[in-house]
Formats: structure tokens, C-alpha cells, sequence
């Protein structure tokens, strides 16, 4: 019988040691590793900020974020332009008017097609970020020169429009991104810029209504808020005069993202 003790001791001992061996790697996981993917959020809780596909601090190993301090009621603007709609002019008319800094991350495409309103962001004192030239998946290019050239046109053509240098803010098309990826854009000196809050604009033959776009986006504003808007919107340019205000009503104020990384 002594024999069966020691014996069920051991089984025991050794599913403890199991339990917590497999413990340790998913927290390892959890604060070493990216899993490859889109980004994607999980709003728990109106009013608060969601929960990231990668935390906070998973992201700021790769100089990456998504969200700002959560205990300051300030916002981050931010608008993906793949090409112009015609809604851009409209847009910078408005953020100027509430004196609002945002981020436009841009692609190649719209850089020749439309030098004239790229000058303008940066006369007006917005910041133009990396959205990469030809807006492929950039999870599927594991080359360093590959993956860096897509970069490049960006700030070469950038370069040419405005005569200065591009600040280097990345954010990958469509979210899709890996830890390899973070990893290159880190060594080509970007950081890479997610976003806490967004909704369905992109798709020009369904836009949303009016309020519909404010359902989404009053109660799930947040501290720290990045938010993401697409400038291609007819929707986002006709609301938001409005959507600033109600932001401004609730308190907020609105920071240009180099300050996301301060």
C-alpha cells in the first residue's frame, strides 16, 4: 500500500509541476509574444477603453500603442486615406475651425494623386504617418528590404511634395500585422500606431447614417482614445463638426500623436 502512496504522491507532484510549467508559458506568451492577425478590440464596459489583440505592454516592446493614458481625457485623431473621395478639403476645414491636431496616415496613391491637400495637412499642423505605398498585407512580406521599401516610397515621395522630412508613424494596412512586422518597423525607426476606437466608414456603397456613426462613437469614447476614421467617409465629413463638439462637450481635448509616445 505504501508503494500506491508514494506512487499517487508523485502523479500529483508531477501534474502540479505540469500546471504550473504551462502557467508560466502562457504568461510568457502573453507578455513576450504577438500573435500574427487584424487587429481587433473588445469593448467590455461603455465608456471604458477596450481590451487590444496585444496589451499595452506587449506593444511597447515594439514601440507600438494603441491606446494613451487613461487617466487624461484627451484623444487621439487619426484618418486612413487609401484615396481621395473627395471629403478631405471638408475635413481639414473642420479641424481647423475646433483648432484639433490629427494623424493622416497615407498611401502611395494618394501622395501623387494629391500633393496639394498633403501640403496642406502639414501647413495646417497635422502629422502625416506611413500607411505604406501599396497597401498590401504586410504580414506576408518576411524580407527586411521588401518590407522596408514599401516605407520608403512613402518617405521619398513625401520628401518630394513637401521638402521635409516624414515623422515615422506606421500603421499597417488593415491592421494586419506580426511580431516580425513590429520588429522591422522598429529597426527602420517607426513606431507603429493601432487605435482603441473605430467603426464600419470604410465602405462607400453602405455608408453609415448620422446616427448610426454616433451610436459607436459617443458611448464608446474613452481616455486615451485612438481613434481611427477613415477620411474617405462622406458620413464622417458631414458629422464631424458635430462629433467634435460632443467630444469637446464631454470634456475631452485632443493631442497630436507624437504625444501618444511621449
Amino acid at each position: 500500500m505504501e508503494w500506491i502512496k508514494r506512487n499517487i504522491r508523485l502523479v500529483v507532484c508531477f501534474g502540479l509541476l505540469l500546471v504550473a510549467c504551462l502557467s508560466a508559458c502562457m504568461v510568457y506568451a502573453g507578455t513576450m509574444a504577438v500573435t500574427a492577425g487584424s487587429w481587433g478590440l473588445s469593448f467590455q464596459t461603455e465608456g471604458q477603453p477596450p481590451v487590444g489583440s496585444a496589451s499595452q505592454s506587449v506593444l511597447a516592446q515594439y514601440d507600438a500603442a494603441y491606446l494613451g493614458d487613461t487617466k487624461e481625457k484627451v484623444l487621439y485623431l487619426t484618418f486612413d486615406a487609401g484615396y481621395e473621395n473627395g471629403c478631405t478639403a471638408q475635413i481639414l476645414d473642420v479641424l481647423k475651425a475646433h483648432q484639433v491636431p490629427a494623424a493622416f496616415f497615407l498611401v502611395g496613391n494618394y501622395l501623387e494623386r494629391n500633393p496639394e491637400l498633403v501640403q496642406r495637412m502639414v501647413d495646417e499642423g497635422h502629422t502625416v504617418g506611413n500607411h505604406t505605398w501599396s497597401h498590401p498585407d504586410m504580414s506576408k512580406i518576411a524580407d527586411q528590404d521588401a518590407f522596408a521599401r514599401e516605407l520608403e516610397k512613402v518617405e521619398e515621395k513625401y520628401r518630394e511634395i513637401t521638402g521635409q522630412e516624414l515623422k515615422k508613424f506606421y500603421r499597417p494596412p488593415q491592421g494586419i500585422y506580426s511580431q516580425e512586422n513590429l520588429k522591422m518597423a522598429q529597426e527602420l525607426g517607426y513606431q507603429t500606431v493601432f487605435w482603441s476606437l473605430a467603426y464600419v466608414d470604410w465602405n462607400n456603397d453602405a455608408q453609415p447614417t448620422p446616427e448610426q456613426a454616433f451610436s459607436k462613437l459617443i458611448p464608446r469614447i474613452h481616455n486615451g482614445a485612438v481613434v481611427l476614421l477613415h477620411s474617405t467617409s462622406k458620413t464622417n465629413a458631414a458629422i464631424l463638426d458635430e462629433l467634435l463638439t460632443k467630444w469637446e462637450d464631454l470634456g475631452y481635448s485632443f493631442a497630436p500623436i507624437e504625444e501618444l509616445f511621449a
